[in-house]
């Protein structure tokens, strides 16, 4: 037994950390720009010239990036342009959610190449897992079918569900899918499928798609409202995503946001802003396969009920967007999720003005203090795949760390 006292301190770095952590800003660098020659790789990132050639050569080795036509500029040898491979890594996405569950495959690049879904049962988690390991199975087999090998280059899979995560409850929430998230989960989906499984709520995996492919592309702070069944947001702080102590941050559905005219009793931010309060208010079936299409037709004919709630939707979340602004200083606020394009963009139209805050500065051009981002009942699945191709390959402290 070591009786000797805990020392406090950050893991240090070994030549196999830094040189990990330089792979990753390479790959960003042409995820986020497009194909890039050795010079300008270089130059961007601050390595080496002989660093980048050494990494360029490891990662077309293994398939991760691929030689263009060379270019001539002016005098000299002409450049020849590096572009990834948008087959030398592929994920599987998993989206848990009250009704459904969806599954999706992308590549390193974020294309999708599957996209299936199915209702599921009641009986909870014990039913459920089975139609979840179906899903993934066949999804597996639609990759298999569509690319020779893609089955050995699949990188992990990342689950995608409502959070809060591990917090005391006394009884069975339907918000919170608190029998789902009793079960061991990510401990039934590994052995099901022999992937590495990390999980995640469903507003990180939203912010990791706008990460990937939305409005946050290239962007090291950006702030999320994923607008679903509840509501919840994903912070992108300092370039990488945030979840807190115990992977909560960002839980503002939780929030008691007083507005004008609420009483004594008020409650949480997602009873009144979320596609779970709307479909209350129209008396939709959740559930129901063409939920969107019957949101976006209410939108469309619109009437005093559905704007007076939107009207005080945009209230709350005016407010709700000054506290994320002040708390975080973002670049920008994206309002996305698992909600009709029409209703996100109105929502977006009917907050602003929004009311003041640090974020209100004049040198902040060219990105909007608010703007509406991915809008489509996949992005939480799309998210999820996203997240074991950003544990793979982008940049972040944990990857130069000793013991990483």
């Amino acid at each position: 037994m070591d009786d000797r006292p805990a020392i406090k301190a950050k893991s240090g770095t070994n030549l196999g950390g830094a040189s990990a952590h330089n792979r990753r800003i390479m790959i960003d660098a042409l995820r986020i720009n497009g194909a890039l020659s050795r010079a300008d790789l270089a130059r961007a990132t601050g390595l080496t010239p002989q660093t980048v050639s050494n990494i360029i050569e490891d990662l077309a080795s293994e398939g991760l990036v691929r030689s263009q036509a060379s270019i001539r500029k002016g005098r000299g040898q002409p450049a020849t342009p590096y572009q990834l491979v948008p087959e030398g890594a592929f994920a599987i996405g998993l989206q848990i959610d009250r009704h459904v569950t969806r599954t999706v495959i992308v590549n390193l690049v974020g294309d999708v190449l599957v996209q299936i879904e199915a209702m599921l049962p009641s009986g909870g988690p014990e039913v459920g897992v089975v139609v979840v390991l179906d899903l993934v199975a066949r999804a597996r087999t639609m990759l298999a079918e569509q690319v020779s090998g893609g089955e050995d280059r699949l990188v992990g899979l990342g689950i995608a569900m409502p959070g809060p995560f591990g917090i005391n409850t006394l009884y069975d929430d339907p918000w919170m899918m608190t029998a789902w998230q009793s079960y061991p989960l990510v401990e039934r989906i590994a052995e099901g499928t022999g992937l590495e499984v990390a999980l995640q709520n469903d507003a990180s995996a939203a912010a990791t798609a706008e990460r990937l492919l939305g409005a946050a592309h290239g962007l090291d702070h950006a702030i999320c409202i994923y607008f679903g069944y509840g509501l919840g947001t994903g912070l992108i702080l300092n370039g990488e995503l945030y979840g807190g102590a115990y992977s909560n941050a960002g839980e503002i559905g939780m929030m008691l946001t007083l507005v004008p005219g609420d009483g004594t009793d008020v409650e949480p931010l997602e009873h009144y802003a979320s596609m779970a309060a709307l479909c209350k208010l129209l008396e939709l079936d959740p559930s129901a396969p063409d939920l969107f299409a019957k949101v976006t037709d209410a939108v469309r004919q619109g009437g005093s009920k559905l704007e007076h709630w939107m009207d005080d939707v945009a209230e709350r979340l005016r407010r709700a967007v000054q506290i994320l602004e002040l708390v975080f200083d973002p670049q920008t606020v994206i309002l996305c999720g698992g909600a009709p394009r029409i209703l996100i963009d109105r929502l977006v139209e009917k907050i602003e003005p929004l009311l003041p805050s640090i974020a209100d500065r004049t040198n902040r051009h060219p990105l909007p203090r608010l703007q509406a981002g991915l809008a489509d009942p996949w992005s939480a699945a799309l998210g999820a795949a996203a997240e074991p191709i950003a544990r793979a390959f982008d940049p972040r402290f944990s990857a130069i760390l000793k013991n990483a």
